[in-house]
């Protein structure tokens, strides 16, 4: 019943699937751009004419209502790719979901000629700029902003358009940093002249930061490794070291103190009194995800681990132990990919900084962060406190335990990952393993005990060398997309209770 992959190999399609992967990252809503008054919705006996017109194709409804961006490499891939399917339904989610980003998603670009006056300081917005909001939100993501762009990079070095988007996604990132590197999601940038958002939340954090400037602060590890990433990946496509300015330093090395500070212990090591940590936060609210305990510290770390706190988890729910290992994992890999970069470059004192603390993280994370668990063996923890305790679980979003050789952390084939995967994927071995009549796959405390992310097929499937997981699994990830685009969870009960759709339900669900 899936005719996916008559002329490709199964192999190599995994490696297409990292499109529909990080896509899928994005799983927001893009904005409902259409004219009402033009599009009634369906009634009985209406004729083809009329359902072709509530109904839109989607990449000529992208083209016309949302596109905020133009690449023609993005369009040559596209009818490449679509061209060799034979499975059409797959072959129009593919069309749908490669180009999204670029249609709804660029709020604000300039190119690195693009004159203008600035009057924010030396350097600060200088050069390309790109402002990547994360879908429904009109509010930038580090991660999710970097996920987001990952399937362009490799388009990079022969479209000039896409090159100058990625940098200036580097340099906008590169003053988010700076500024305020413990927060997670941003305002649009002053120059852009685009209005800011109030989040609803009553937050208290320390370090303080300007409302007008970010939108959420909640510190995660693994959004100044997507900087690093995003950066690492630049480089290694197209051999350009233009994202390599003052500034850009100026933000390594702020992530650098971030390190240092996060990698303390809650109490003196040798006093063994309180130290109170650099970052707390505090929310207003009655979901324990969304807060962190012991009056915003969470709870205690041991010292001298090797491993770097987070708060929170790319979710953006709060950790339970600080320690999270995919985090972690990580920050290791691209602090090690930017030393290799920065030793090409001649920088070899700051790429011997950035090695040491990589492997450093890395040695950290089989010290504390594998346990032997009765049934599968050794595995990755998700979470460790350094004092022996440990979560055995794992959670969708990117990173994760089962994403651990799509980061380039372990090889797909590592015995203690293979024993992780496993448990991962099993009921009796992660919680957030969720299986029903209609689907499966993991999810994550952020939207419930009823539904998995789709997410989760695709890293499956780009982990797995078995052809019979790989064509199952897509064929759920095909099931549960039949509106031509993938939503961020499923209920697994039923494929039509979905979290996040792409265009609003009013047009291709009620409509339709």
């Amino acid at each position: 019943m899936l005719g996916v992959v008559t002329n490709m190999r199964l192999a190599a399609w995994r490696a297409w699937l990292h499109f529909f992967y990080w896509f899928a990252l994005l799983a927001n809503a893009a904005p409902d751009l259409t004219n009402e008054e033009d599009q009634e919705p369906l009634k009985p006996g209406n004729d083809d004419e009329s359902v072709k017109k509530a109904c839109p194709d989607y990449t000529h409804y992208s083209k016309f209502q949302l596109q905020t961006f133009v690449s023609s490499a993005v369009e040559s891939v596209i009818e490449d790719l679509t061209a060799r399917m034979t499975d059409k339904d797959l072959a129009r989610i593919f069309e749908n979901a490669f180009p999204n980003t670029l249609d709804t998603t660029v709020r604000w670009h300039v190119d690195s000629k693009q004159k203008r006056k600035l009057k924010e300081g030396e350097g600060r917005w200088d050069g390309a700029q790109s402002f990547i909001v994360t879908g429904d939100i009109n509010a930038e993501w580090l991660r999710d902003s970097a996920n987001q762009l990952a399937q362009y990079q490799t388009l990079a070095k022969k479209d000039k358009a896409i090159r100058e988007l990625l940098l200036g996604a580097i340099n906008t990132q590169t003053e988010f940093v700076i500024t305020s590197p413990y927060c997670n999601a941003f305002q649009p940038p002053s120059p852009s002249h685009l209005g800011a958002s109030n989040n609803g939340q009553g937050d208290t954090v320390h370090p303080v930061y300007e409302g007008g400037f970010v939108f959420e602060c909640k510190y995660e590890l693994d959004s100044l490794a997507a900087f690093l990433s995003l950066t690492n990946r630049f480089y290694n496509n197209t051999g350009s070291k233009a994202p390599l300015t003052t500034r850009w330093f100026e933000a390594l090395d702020t992530i650098l103190f971030v390190l240092d500070e996060q990698s303390k212990g809650t109490f003196d090591p040798r006093s063994g009194s309180y130290v109170r940590n650099e970052y707390t936060f505090q929310r207003d609210t009655n979901t324990g995800t969304e807060t962190l305990s012991l009056g915003g510290i969470g709870n205690p770390l041991n010292s001298a681990t090797g491993l770097v706190r987070s708060a929170f988890r790319p979710s953006d729910d709060a950790t339970v132990l600080g320690f999270f290992i995919p985090g972690n994992a990580m920050m290791s890999v691209e602090l090690l990919r930017a030393a290799d970069m920065l030793e090409k470059e001649g920088h070899d004192d700051l790429a011997f900084t950035l090695r040491e603390k990589g492997n450093a993280i890395r040695s950290g994370i089989f010290e504390s962060g594998v346990v032997f668990h009765k049934q599968y063996g050794k595995v990755f923890a998700y979470e460790v406190d350094g004092y022996g305790s440990s979560i055995l679980m794992d959670d969708a979003n990117l990173p994760s335990l089962l994403a651990l050789p799509v980061m380039g952390f372990v090889d797909a084939d590592d015995e203690i990952y293979q024993n992780t995967r496993q448990m991962v994927l099993e009921k009796e071995g992660n919680p957030y393993f969720l299986q029903g009549r209609a689907f499966r796959g993991i999810g994550g405390p952020h939207v419930g005990a009823t539904h998995a992310w789709p997410m989760s097929l695709l890293v499956q499937i780009m982990t797995s060398d078995n052809d019979k997981e790989i064509t199952d699994t897509l064929a759920l990830v095909k099931k549960a997309s039949s509106l031509g685009l993938i939503h961020e969870s499923v209920n697994v009960n039923s494929v039509r209770d979905y979290t996040r759709k792409f265009l609003s339900e009013q047009e291709f669900h009620d409509k339709c």
